[in-house]
């Protein structure tokens, strides 16, 4: 029982730091260097494509993969304390989609993009920004419902009848949607920093909500 006690610590710690780690880069390259790469001189631009980008993209993916087996830790102690509830659940889903978004998408893309391998580059840098974009949707309610899960678990709200009900099936629904337009749609009020933020503010009350007064 110790151990497990100290294993779970563990990964809560190091689920943290990865995160914190993981998000923050994530925000980094939406709200930052998006906007440099737009305004910087043409030396500027080949230098940080050649030498920033490639080191901020390996800390990237790297602190979301560790993120991701940490939370596959959480998980399992969690599913064994019968500790599961309708916020865990689409938080770990919301997760789940950006850490495939990462190696799958982002990262991939991104080589393309940056020149690193050889491709469309203009395709490549689109399919890159519109899964980052994504990401960066879905990080306001997923972050909200792995702080809030427990909280709510304890309450009664936005447990119990929403775990079997229809409300958790919604929720899930809206997230595919989002998560498919993420691959093979559009930016929409995605385009702009701004937009993402407010998209992902009413992306994170929209699904609280339907949780909280269940269907």
């Amino acid at each position: 029982m110790e151990l497990e006690i100290i294993i779970n610590i563990l990964a809560r710690w190091g689920h943290l730091l990865f995160g914190i780690t993981w998000i923050g880069i994530l925000y980094y390259f939406n709200f930052i260097q998006g906007g440099y790469f737009k305004l910087a001189s043409a030396e500027g631009l080949a230098d940080a494509k050649a030498k920033l980008a490639p080191s901020a993209l390996w800390w990237f993916r790297w602190a979301a993969m560790f993120t991701f087996v940490t939370g596959i830790i959480l998980i399992i102690g969690l599913q064994k304390a019968g500790e599961l509830n309708p916020f865990i659940i689409i938080g770990i889903a919301m997760g789940t989609l950006m850490f495939l978004n990462v190696w799958f998408i982002i990262w991939p893309n991104q080589k393309v993009a940056l020149g690193l391998v050889k491709g469309n580059i203009p395709v490549a840098g689109s399919r890159a920004l519109l899964a980052s974009r994504t990401n960066t949707l879905f990080s306001g309610p997923m972050i909200f419902s792995m702080l809030a899960g427990p909280h709510f678990s304890q309450s009664g709200a936005g447990y119990g009848s929403a775990a079997s009900g229809i409300s958790l099936w919604v929720t899930l629904a809206i997230i595919a949607i989002i998560e498919i337009n993420g691959v093979v749609g559009r930016q929409g009020p995605m385009t702009t920093v701004c937009g993402v933020i407010i998209s992902s503010v009413v992306l994170t009350a929209i699904l609280v909500g339907l949780l909280i007064m269940p269907l």
